[in-house]
């Protein structure tokens, strides 16, 4: 009796560990195939640049070296954070489904468990929606290069440079030397200016504006109010009072 138990035991215990090798496996494979497409995604569009403009590379040593750092860093970091974020989505799923197979490795009916992880992952999503809100806004921008690391935008809230792009929160340099968090699910309408042809608007000048607010020499000046005059205005000859 015991000795049945004990290779049931053993058994499922060789089961499990066979399914957390081949998760394991499957983890690492899917990892370095993420890491092989970012490192190539560089490299693509750096070969990309220098052949699209190798005709104009005179000109481009002239450019600023700083716009260079920062457009190169730029790139880095979207392709960090999109590893990243990849990198995490097979984790969880990776994680979630060898923990599954163990289970049913041991017999254990698993029905349950996934009505219990659907109600609280409802309730998790009803309350952290803002959060969940933020991380999508977070892969969009990202995705689709909205704005990025030396960008200057302008949002309802601030105008200045972005230093930082997170999934959860951009942090961006104002004009005024504040440095603002913003989160991605509440900027609502953007604007670059570092991307289009943006050209910042007329200030008159304080010529035009001292002209428009000192009188004009030649103007007749309008009579002032006063009492009337004591001098009479017609000819005849006034009356002495001797």
């Amino acid at each position: 009796m015991f000795v049945g138990s004990n290779d049931g035991i053993l058994e499922h215990l060789a089961l499990s560990g066979i399914t957390i090798a081949v998760g394991l496996l499957v983890w690492l494979v899917l990892h370095y195939l993420i890491r092989i497409v970012v490192k190539r995604a560089l490299s693509e569009n750096t070969m990309i640049e220098h052949r699209s403009l190798r005709w104009a590379a005179p000109v481009l040593r002239n450019i600023d070296p700083v716009m260079r750092r920062l457009e190169n860093e730029r790139r880095v970091q979207r392709a960090r954070t999109i590893g990243s974020l990849l990198n995490s989505i097979v984790t969880a799923v990776v994680a979630v489904v060898t923990g599954f197979y163990v289970l049913i490795a041991f017999q254990i009916d698993i029905a349950p468990l996934l009505a219990s992880v659907g109600v609280v992952g409802i309730a998790i999503g009803f309350g952290c929606q803002q959060l969940i809100r933020d991380f999508l806004a977070g892969i969009f921008i990202t995705i689709e290069d909205q704005y990025g690391i030396g960008d200057v935008i302008e949002t309802s809230e601030v105008i200045g440079t972005v230093e930082a792009v997170g999934l959860r929160i951009t942090r961006v340099l104002a004009e005024d030397g504040t440095l603002w968090y913003l989160r991605n699910g509440e900027i609502l309408r953007l604007g670059n200016r570092s991307k289009g042809s943006y050209r910042p608007p007329a200030v008159d000048s304080p010529d035009a504006t001292d002209a428009l607010s000192t009188p004009r020499q030649d103007a007749v000046p309008a009579a002032a109010p006063g009492p009337a005059s004591s001098v009479p205005t017609t000819n005849e000859p006034s009356e002495s009072a001797e």
